[in-house]
This record gives structure tokens, C-alpha cells and sequence, in this order.
């Protein structure tokens, strides 16, 4: 299939490439297996169908978001025309499935991730992930510690400050994944940039502690003030001083829930441009690693959602791609 034709293909999805049961890659990329990965690829995704604790209600569903997100991404391409630029002209990417965890072990599923991201960067390929719950990523980031040089910035869209030390007696809880970050010692607290922190599920405990940290959170009022263009460039100077790494984690509820009806009920958020072009100019100034969590399938029957999140990533890639060009 000729990447250019891609998405006016009639019958494309049945014939993208599988990783499990009807589930295609993530755009039709070719699938390789994690023990096969050869040092052509610039981009590899994986899929971490992880659900731990929940923090409100009694059941999310995000172990099932890897799956239609890669559904959703069937039905695009990697051209943008916007930016006159198709992402298959500059980037080699493949999709290494969903790798196991282990619903009774946050533990063992955390050392699952980190093994795994250990082979991503070991091939000089940058991770890609699809959450999940928003515990997931520490391991990853840890990971890119071990592989690259210099310290860490990172650049965190979410409406929660996501910084507890734990929720209840458990330290990998979805609450807590900015805490975790933040004890690597590669990564540079004041390279840390929270964007869209919003709302009462915020507690000032949290806040104080993103100060103490020396954390920079662009919160949406001060968005909504300066304009995101603004924001964005700040972010992208922040995470990048005195770093040499810088990685992207998404939380699904940094856009408005009137955008995200599989994510949680937070309003008063981003718009989808103002993350699409964000992302495009993250991967324009360089990126280490992204991953996009918490999106709730069961509640989104028509997928918007999972939607929105193939079309975040394909920005991001874009971005990536103008950056190789040039």
C-alpha cells in the first residue's frame, strides 16, 4: 500500500497489518515483533493495556483505549495539509503490539514497561505509547534516563497536577505519576511543564508542591489570557534549558470534555487545535518519547476520543517529520 494513497483506499482497513485478533498497527504501520528490531526506525509504538487503581467513580476502562485508538487511526493518513508535509516522506515507524501486564501486579507491570522501553531506546527508536492509565509512563522516562545523555525536561498536558505520593497505599496510582517523575534523578524538576491544569480536582497540597518542586504550571486561565502560541513557545524553552531530552505525556482530559466524551467530566479545557499545534511544535523542536492515556472506551461508543488521540499523535509525528526535513 502506497502511504501517499493512504486514507482514499477503498477496503484499507481490512487490509493493515495486524497485531491481535481485527485490531490493525497504529496508520498501517508494519508490525515487528520486540525481539526483531533493527536501527532503521525513527518512531515505534506499543500499547500498555494497563487499568490500575481507580482515583473516582468504580470503573474507567483505559486498558482498552491501546485497541481503538489503533481502530480510530484507520481511518487516516499522514499527510496535513496545513503543513504541506506527509509525515511516510521522512519517518520509518513500526508498531510492537501490546506488550503483558499483569492486572494483580503493578510492579511486575511497571518492570514490563521498563524492559520494553529498554528495547525501544536500545534501537535508537523514540516510544510511542498508548495508554493506559496515566501510572505508565515513570517507567518509560526511566528508561530514557539509563539510554540517553544529559538531563530530562518534561511537558505534561492534563487538567490534574497528577503529583500525589500515593493514593491511599498505593504509589502507582493515576494520581501519582508526576511524584514518581520527579524522584529520576536525570530528569530536572525546572524543565517540568504542566499545561492546562485546571479545576476542583486539584488540591492545593498538590499545587504547593509543584511550586516546591520548581515545576512550571501553565495553568488555563493564564492559556486563555496569553493565547496558546505564547504558552506553548514558553513550554518548549522551559523543557528544553539545560536539558538534552525532552518527553510528551498527555493526559485525554486536557481537552475540554465537551471535545473528549471518553475521558473524564473536566471542563474548561484546551481545544483540540491549541494541542494539535502544540504537539506539531513539540515535534518540530525534538522529542524523546510520547505516550497518550485515560480514555474510557465503554463511555465513548462512537470513539471520538480514541479519534482525537490518533490525530494528537499524527501532529506530533508531523512535527517530527518538518524537524527531520529541515
Amino acid at each position: 500500500m502506497k502511504k501517499k494513497d493512504v486514507p482514499m483506499i477503498p477496503n484499507r482497513k481490512s487490509s493493515l497489518p495486524i497485531i491481535y485478533g481485527n485490531t490493525p498497527s497504529f496508520l498501517g504501520v508494519p508490525v515487528l515483533d520486540i525481539s526483531s528490531l533493527h536501527k532503521k526506525l525513527d518512531v515505534i509504538f506499543m500499547g500498555v493495556p494497563w487499568e490500575g487503581t481507580i482515583t473516582w467513580g468504580s470503573f474507567s476502562g483505559c486498558e482498552l483505549a491501546p485497541r481503538t485508538i489503533r481502530h480510530a487511526s484507520a481511518r487516516y493518513g499522514g499527510f496535513l495539509p496545513e503543513y504541506e508535509l506527509n509525515l511516510f516522506d521522512h519517518l520509518s515507524i513500526a508498531d510492537i503490539g501490546d506488550i503483558s501486564v499483569f492486572p494483580n501486579s503493578p510492579v511486575k507491570t511497571m518492570k514490563n514497561i521498563l524492559k520494553a522501553a529498554q528495547a525501544i531506546y536500545k534501537n535508537d527508536s523514540i516510544p510511542f505509547v498508548l495508554g493506559g492509565d496515566h501510572s505508565i509512563n515513570p517507567p518509560i522516562i526511566e528508561a530514557l534516563s539509563q539510554h540517553a545523555e544529559g538531563s530530562i525536561g518534561i511537558v505534561h498536558f492534563d487538567a490534574h497536577l497528577d503529583n500525589a505520593k500515593d493514593f491511599g497505599q498505593d504509589q502507582f496510582a493515576r494520581c501519582s505519576p508526576l511524584h514518581r517523575i520527579a524522584q529520576n534523578p536525570k530528569v530536572r524538576k525546572k524543565s517540568i511543564v504542566q499545561i492546562g491544569i485546571r479545576g476542583p480536582r486539584n488540591s492545593p497540597a498538590q499545587f504547593e508542591y509543584a511550586k516546591q518542586m520548581g515545576a512550571k504550571v501553565l495553568h488555563i486561565g493564564e492559556i486563555r489570557k496569553r493565547g496558546m502560541e505564547a504558552i506553548i513557545n514558553d513550554a518548549i524553552n522551559i523543557a528544553h534549558e539545560k536539558t538534552k531530552q525532552v518527553y510528551v505525556t498527555i493526559c485525554s482530559d486536557c481537552i475540554d470534555a465537551a471535545y473528549n466524551p471518553g475521558g473524564p467530566a473536566d471542563f474548561n479545557g484546551l481545544f483540540p487545535y491549541e494541542l494539535f499545534t502544540s504537539l506539531y511544535e513539540l515535534g518540530k523542536t525534538g522529542i524523546a518519547g510520547l505516550d497518550y492515556v485515560e480514555i474510557y472506551p465503554p463511555q465513548d461508543p462512537n470513539s471520538f476520543s480514541s479519534h482525537l488521540a490518533s490525530l494528537a499523535i499524527i501532529y506530533a509525528l508531523v512535527g517530527m517529520a518538518a524537524r527531520k526535513k529541515e
